[in-house]
């Protein structure tokens, strides 16, 4: 009986011992991990570096949205704001109560304190729905407070700069995209017979994306295309002098607004804008290419004859130039006019014949209007 009690007893002990061995060894190899720094008890567990965690990590939270635009990728697409306005704001009160109306329209005045009743007459020809922003090339900007609207106006001065040197830094499309129509003007308009809103209204009606006034055929040099016709609300096309047109779809007899007073849809000036050339800021030859900023031009680019102006043709601009060897400022004006008009038309020559190259193409095997 004592040798079965003792083998019983033994057996028992055994079994227990061999089920509380792993447990005993996982917590002695925790232990010895944790608490021992021994080499010789330390058993290695599979484990991950900081490093790698943060990297995981990273790689999971980062954003990166190539829809986004250029350089903005980056952000979340929430926070993306791609355009701009001009409109004032306060420095005071609730972001969301800073403007009574939102000027749909955008005109602006390249200008000199000289002609400041002029300019006068003209702003009065806009309703509140239009943003005023006058660019002075005189440096004069904080000299027209006498007038209750300039305090509302957005002033822009840099010396003797021309309105185009002004529209590319200044109207990028993203900043003018709450604008549905952006008027670029001389200073030297007469406005009597001209109401903007009415102005509007036509465009509007006949689906015009580039737009003039009318100018009185009695008064300075002008194209015939931009004269204005009695009796029309808009024409888009005219009959010029023989052999200037080989194209009757085409500038200077359709297609053609001037660059004394144009209009531009907000579509057509995304266009127009990255055509102006950074260093030619007269603009000169720039009219006969606007039409490849629509399709079709001969139908979406036309004369508002309901509308119309007077061109006083009032040299202050070309008095901002620099005599040479005895001429006056305003001839060295005309030669640099002249050479950008070269300019430009090299320019355009070169652009379109190296992308025709790219393509394959051989446009004198086609045919377009």
């Amino acid at each position: 009986m004592r040798l079965i009690l003792i083998t019983f007893i033994g057996v028992a002990f055994g079994f227990l011992m061999g089920v509380s061995y792993p447990i005993l060894l996982e917590n002695k190899m925790t232990l010895s991990t944790i608490v021992l720094p021994d080499n010789s008890t330390h058993i290695e567990t599979p484990t991950i570096s900081p490093q790698v965690k943060a990297q995981e990590v990273n790689d999971v939270r980062k954003i990166w949205v190539p829809s986004n635009p250029q350089g903005a990728e980056r952000l979340a697409p929430g926070i993306v704001v791609p355009h701009s306005d001009l409109y004032l704001r306060r420095l005071y009160g609730h972001p969301s109560e800073d403007l009574s109306i939102k000027p749909k329209y955008l005109v602006t005045f390249t200008v000199g304190y000289n002609q400041r009743h002029n300019i006068d007459a003209a702003v009065k020809k806009f309703s509140e729905n239009f943003t005023i922003l006058l660019f002075h090339y005189d440096n004069r900007a904080s000299e027209w407070d006498q007038y209750e609207w300039s305090k509302k106006a957005i002033h822009i001065s840099a010396l003797k700069q021309t309105k185009w040197w002004y529209a590319k830094r200044f109207l990028h499309p993203d900043v003018v995209a709450a604008y549905d129509y952006i008027f670029i003007w001389d200073e030297d308009l007469g406005v009597q017979n001209f109401t903007a809103e009415e102005y509007i209204k036509l465009v509007k009606k006949h689906g015009l994306e580039i737009s003039q006034p009318g100018v009185d055929p009695r008064r300075g040099l002008t194209w015939k295309m931009t004269k204005r016709l009695e009796d029309s609300e808009v024409h888009k096309e005219t009959e010029e002098r023989p052999g200037w047109c080989k194209d009757p779809h085409l500038p200077p007899c359709a297609g053609f607004v001037e660059i004394m007073a144009p209009v531009f849809s907000r579509e057509a000036w995304r266009c127009v804008w990255h055509m102006i050339q950074n260093d030619l800021v007269h603009g000169w030859g720039l009219d006969l290419a606007l039409q490849r900023c629509v399709e079709p031009a001969h139908e979406k680019i036309g004369v508002v004859d309901a509308q119309w102006i007077v061109h006083q043709g009032i040299p202050s601009l070309g008095n901002q130039g620099q005599a040479d060897d005895g001429r006056p400022p305003w001839q060295g004006v005309r030669e640099r006019c002249k050479l950008e008009w070269k300019m430009l038309q090299h320019r355009f020559a070169n652009a379109e014949k190296n992308y025709y190259k790219s393509m394959g193409i051989d446009p004198s095997n086609t045919t377009s209007h």
